[in-house]
Order: C-alpha cells, then sequence, then structure tokens
C-alpha cells in the first residue's frame, strides 16, 4: 500500500495519524466517537513552556490528532514567567498556565478565556531560618521568576489572604532569567522563594530551606485548581467544535497521568521535557490531576480574583472578570460525557 496518495491522504497525515493511533494504544486510549462533526480547523498551536507539571499538555498531543487535528505545533515559551504573550497575541490557541496568573491577566487582556481547570498543587513556599510562617515575610525579600507571573501573583494572593499587603509588605527581586529566582534563595540574597515542579524537589534534594506552604497539600490553596487551560477568545468564537474536541484531549491526558504516572514520567523523559525520570514522576504521581471532575474552576477564579482586587492588584470585580473572562459550556458538556 503507498501511504502517500492511501484514500487522497498526504503521507505526512498519513504518518501523523498513524503515530496517534499508536500513542492511543500505548495509553489504551478509545478513540473520538466518528458521528461527532469533525473539528472546523485541522491545526492547533500550543506552548510550550518549562514546567513538567503541564504534562497533560504534552500527553494531549497524540489524542489531539485522534480528534481531527492533523497538525499539532508547539509555539515555544520565550519568557518564562506566563504564556500568554502567544495566547494574547494569536500566535498559540491555547495552553495551560497557573490560575493565578490567569486571573491578573485577564484584568488587561481581554482575548483570554477559561475553559476548564485541570489539576491543583504545583507551588511550594520555601523560607530560611527567618521564615517561619507566612506572616514572618513581613519585611523580608522575596525571589521570584518575574513580576507578574504566577509565583508572584500566587504569593501575592497568599500574603492578602492573611490580612498583608503585597506592594508594602515584602520586598520583591527577580534575576536576569527566570530561574535565577531560586538561585538567589540559594544564595541567601532571597529569604523565600515560591517555586514550581522541579524546583522544589531540586531544594528538597540539597537540604536548602524549608517548605512554608505546599500548595497540593495545605489549605485552603490545596482546594482550588493551580493549572488551567485558557484559550484565545476569537479562535473559540471561530472554533466551537475544535475547541470542545481540544479540551476533551486535554482531561482525557490528565486522566492518564493520574491513571498511569510511570509511563507518562518516561514519555515526559522520551520528550526531552524533563531528563530525570525520577523527578518526572514525583511531580506526576504528587499532583491530583483528577481534579477537574470534582472541583468548580470558578470557585478558584472567584477566590483568587477577590484576594487580588482587595490589595489593588486588579482592577475588575470578581464577578465582571469571571463573566467576562469564562466559558464553561465545553467543560460542562465533558463532564456529561465522560461521566465526571
Amino acid at each position: 500500500m503507498n501511504a502517500s496518495n492511501f484514500g487522497g491522504t498526504s503521507r505526512r497525515v498519513f504518518l501523523a495519524n498513524a503515530s496517534a493511533l499508536g500513542a492511543a494504544s500505548l495509553f489504551a486510549l478509545p478513540r473520538s466517537a466518528a458521528a461527532e462533526q469533525p473539528p472546523e480547523t485541522t491545526h492547533i498551536r500550543l506552548v510550550r513552556a518549562d514546567a513538567i507539571c503541564l504534562a497533560p499538555q504534552y500527553v494531549a498531543e497524540e489524542l489531539l490528532r485522534l480528534e481531527g487535528f492533523s497538525e499539532v505545533n508547539y509555539v515555544e515559551d520565550m519568557t518564562s514567567s506566563n504564556t500568554f504573550d502567544a495566547i494574547y497575541t494569536g500566535q498559540a490557541d491555547l495552553t495551560m498556565d497557573a490560575a493565578p496568573a490567569i486571573v491578573y491577566a485577564m484584568d488587561s487582556r481581554q482575548s483570554l478565556v477559561a475553559l476548564a481547570g485541570i489539576h491543583a498543587g504545583c507551588y511550594e513556599l520555601f523560607g530560611n531560618e527567618r521564615v517561619k510562617a507566612i506572616r514572618d515575610l513581613q519585611g523580608k525579600t522575596v525571589s521570584v521568576y518575574a513580576l507578574g507571573g504566577a509565583d508572584h501573583v500566587l504569593l501575592a494572593s497568599m500574603l492578602a489572604y492573611v490580612g498583608m499587603n503585597p506592594k508594602r509588605d515584602v520586598s520583591w527581586i527577580t534575576g536576569d532569567k527566570a530561574m535565577d529566582a531560586m538561585r538567589l534563595f540559594i544564595e541567601g540574597k532571597a529569604d523565600a522563594f515560591m517555586g514550581f515542579a522541579p524546583a522544589p524537589q531540586e531544594l528538597r534534594a540539597k537540604k536548602i530551606g524549608h517548605v512554608i506552604i505546599n500548595t497540593t497539600q495545605d489549605r485552603p490553596w490545596s482546594q482550588y485548581f493551580c493549572c488551567m487551560l485558557v484559550a484565545n477568545r476569537e479562535f473559540v468564537a471561530r472554533n466551537p467544535v475544535a475547541t470542545k474536541r481540544a479540551l476533551r484531549a486535554y482531561l482525557k491526558a490528565a486522566d492518564i497521568c493520574a491513571r498511569e504516572p510511570e509511563r507518562v514520567a518516561r514519555f515526559l523523559v522520551d520528550k526531552g521535557y524533563e531528563p530525570r525520570y525520577e523527578i518526572g514522576l514525583e511531580v506526576v504521581k504528587g499532583l491530583p490531576y483528577r481534579r477537574w471532575r470534582e472541583a468548580n474552576p470558578e470557585d478558584t477564579m472567584r477566590f483568587l480574583a477577590l484576594r487580588l482586587h482587595e490589595v489593588d492588584m486588579i482592577k475588575t470585580v470578581p464577578q465582571k472578570l469571571i463573566a467576562n473572562g469564562t466559558d464553561w459550556r465545553f467543560l460542562n458538556e465533558l463532564k456529561r460525557e465522560l461521566k465526571a
């Protein structure tokens, strides 16, 4: 059989479909319902970011092919602080990112729309011997990847939650590069550091600092989503069927991460997202990837928006931000379809 003219299908598309079917077999996944409408576009653009907690975004690649996307491309995240520039400018269509950064960005970027929560956890706040609790950050220095990035906004919401003002009560420092934040903490130039995988795992291995807050375990943070799925508003408006199909791929990918962390960790290593299998496994195994089935993402956005509005980090009132910046239709349909 000649793959180059099989049924009028190009060799590139044929091989892409074969690859997708191979991944589906690997993870024991069903193919999408044939009776459903095809996506309005067969090309979808995601963001490649340096964060292995975003494992569903990478596992979803082959599932997206099963959903009818013959071209799945990744736009490189050049900032490493958040992935919204690519979504905002229309260079990418969908991405996972941290809920605090999403809420913060929506205050000024109307082209963003949140579609679903994926999982909780990710971030851990480390402190030195002078910091035993979050209130001990009064007058201290905190290193972050970037001002306005997810780590900065998340910690700002935590400070607001305990009655502190993130603009006045702490000093924020950043390095020339995003990953300098952990180095500044290690070198003693910061009293605290808010890190996401694999930074916390590396600090524990080096026995540097101690954990003040673990958002996977400590309430109220563990009750809310960390990573959510956000899309370009115009893409959603033009491609509702494609949006639903893409979201289904992400939700199935999250289930795979929960069900088969060992295979996902090996996948991350094989694809070059994380060179160390043990670190990848610790991260994937430790995060609640089935949280999308249980929690309401609107609760997360309301909680964070209230905290950030209280300390004047966002101008939009929470109710308006949620009304203008979310679209839960596809999630609600898929929860019924996937029996969540």
